[in-house]
Order: structure tokens, then C-alpha cells, then sequence
């Protein structure tokens, strides 16, 4: 399966096993979502469960959260993470905090579903994962590839707390791999060792986790054994995995596709200084440049990828 085949899986899966789950968002019905990622939903569960939403992610989200309240178990898709500010009051001041604010007795079990980074289309490319780090109540998740993809979208609808579960465009129809068909969720809150190495830890996520991969595949001709972390949440985020790793690698480099500052890396490394600050000799965060992400020709400029990633990990080597 593709990326976008076993997340449309997973959601048709526990629609069949669960009745109270339901998807809404904008052309999710008859055209098949954005980047197909509907494709067959409408077809199968009819209009009443694929329910097609006019263009306010602040009504969707609204609704989503209300159904939730009731006993629901809604998904509510924004096509792209760049609209996710037109809908920050429901996502910020409601979602996460309704459980804690009611003492356990409301639960939202809600799946807001979006996609971020580079892609086909060539617009709507940014990545605000960051900001909902920030935010007590919530979890976020990015898949950075296909089998992750059907596990954490079982687990994101089968919790009670809501899940912001977000796609790297890029990844929405490559690379295939083959996809356990079980009905088991994945863990969220745990990272996956990508590749085994023992000089360098790259703890990368969505995307980046192939480019970071390419990399590592290009240092090893020069004898540098590079190991890689595929984070997959951005909260809860697994810093044990990579502690563990720098521990014995006792170099960091983060890659993701948001901006630098105050990124998901800038976590990570904290959080590995404050648990071996001896251990840590060497980091190097990567990510877009700190521009509005441009279109046309220029977005590859601003843009992480394999090649930047090893031209970083040289820089960190030669300076050691």
C-alpha cells in the first residue's frame, strides 16, 4: 500500500467494526478527498457517515468536537495544514481542554486528519506541528511510512483524547511496502529505529525519515555508520529512544520539514541535554529555511532533503 491506501484502510476498517465513527470534511465525498484520500469512503458508507462540510474548518471542527461529546467518534479532515489557523479556537481553547476542564466526565475522542510539507500540488506546504506540542491534551502524530500509517490511524480513532494526525504530502502515494492487515493499533508516543548505526543519531520524522535515510546510505561509502530514528509522534514524543542512541553515538542532528525555531529538533535536543548533557558532544538541527515555504522552482532552495542532510552530517564530522 501507498501512504494514503493504508490510512483510507484503517479508517474503513474501524468504520465497519465501530458505527459511532464518521468522517467529515471538503470533498470527501464523490471526488475522493484531496490527493484521493477518501477514495472509496463515500462509495461504501454513503453520505450520512462521509459527510461533505462547506468550506469552514471552524464549523467542521466545531461539529467534530460536539459529536465527540455525545458518543461519537468523528474524524474531521483539514485538507492542509496551512488552514489549520482558521480553526485555532476549536483546536486550542476546546478539544484539548473540555477532559480536564469537566474533571474526566467529557471525553473527546476526535481525529482532526491533515496533510503538511512538500507535495504534488506544490502549495499548502506548512507544517505547524510544533504549535500543538505546545498544547496539553492533545497528541500528535506524522507516519513516515505506510504500515505506521494504518497503526496510528487505528490507534488516533480508537482513543479517547483527541489526535492531530498529520501526513507528509510527499509521501501520499510513494514509497509502497507492504501493511499488516490486523486489526492492531499502533503505539502512540513511540519512535521506530529506521537504520542501526554508531556514530551519528538522526532523530527525523514524516519525510524526512527517507531523505534522512538516503543519507545515511551515501556516508556509508565513506565509512560513516549513521543510525536513524523515525520519531512518528511529535506528542507524546519518545525521547528515551533517542537518549538511548546518543548515549553511545554521542552526536544529535534533528531533521524535520517545519522551520527551525522552536521546532519539534529544538525539543528533542532538550530534552537529550537535560538527560546526558556529558554524553551529547555535537548537534546540528535542520529544517526550512525561515522564509514563508515559496513556490515554483525556488521551494527546493528552502527545503530539507538527503543531500543537505549529508552535506550537515560532514560539517558535523569535520568538526569534531
Amino acid at each position: 500500500m501507498t501512504q494514503t491506501e493504508a490510512v483510507v484502510d484503517a479508517i474503513a476498517c474501524e468504520m465497519r467494526r465501530d458505527d459511532r465513527v464518521f468522517y467529515i470534511g471538503q470533498d470527501v465525498g464523490a471526488m475522493g478527498g484531496s490527493l484521493q484520500g477518501t477514495h472509496g469512503l463515500v462509495e461504501e458508507f454513503g453520505p450520512r457517515r462521509i459527510r461533505e462540510a462547506p468550506i469552514s474548518e471552524s464549523a467542521m471542527v466545531g461539529a467534530a468536537i460536539g459529536a465527540a461529546l455525545f458518543g461519537q467518534r468523528p474524524i474531521v479532515e483539514i485538507s492542509f495544514g496551512e488552514f489549520i489557523p482558521a480553526a485555532m479556537n476549536q483546536l486550542i481553547n476546546q478539544a484539548p481542554n473540555l477532559r480536564y476542564m469537566t474533571g474526566g466526565v467529557a471525553r473527546v475522542p476526535v481525529v482532526v486528519r491533515t496533510r503538511v510539507g512538500d507535495g504534488p500540488y506544490g502549495g499548502h506546504p506548512h507544517d505547524y506541528s510544533a504549535w500543538f506540542a505546545h498544547v496539553p491534551g492533545w497528541k500528535v502524530v506524522m507516519p513516515g511510512r505506510p504500515a505506521d500509517a494504518r497503526g496510528l490511524m487505528l490507534a488516533a480513532i480508537r482513543d479517547d483524547n483527541p489526535v492531530l494526525f498529520m501526513e507528509a504530502m510527499s509521501l501520499a502515494h510513494a514509497p509502497r511496502e507492504a501493511v499488516d492487515a490486523s486489526d492492531d493499533g499502533a503505539c502512540i508516543g513511540a519512535a521506530r529505529l529506521a537504520r542501526a548505526g554508531a556514530d551519528v543519531t538522526v532523530a527525523a520524522i514524516g519525510s524526512m525519515v527517507h531523505a534522512s535515510l538516503r543519507a545515511a546510505v551515501a556516508l556509508e561509502q565513506e565509512g560513516v555508520d549513521v543510525e536513524v530514528i523515525d520519531l512518528r509522534s511529535v506528542q507524546p514524543l519518545d525521547t528515551a529512544c533517542v537518549v538511548e542512541s546518543v548515549r553511545r553515538t554521542g552526536r544529535l542532528m534533528t531533521v524535520h520539514e517545519a522551520w527551525v525555531t522552536a521546532g519539534l529538533g529544538a525539543e528533542v535536543v532538550a530534552a537529550v541535554a537535560e538527560a546526558c548533557p556529558r554524553a551529547l558532544n555535537q548537534v546540528v538541527r535542520l529544517g526550512t529555511a525561515p522564509v514563508p515555504t515559496p513556490s515554483g522552482k525556488v521551494r527546493q532552495f528552502a527545503l530539507p532533503n538527503a543531500e543537505r542532510i549529508a552535506d550537515a552530517l560532514h560539517r558535523m564530522l569535520a568538526a569534531r
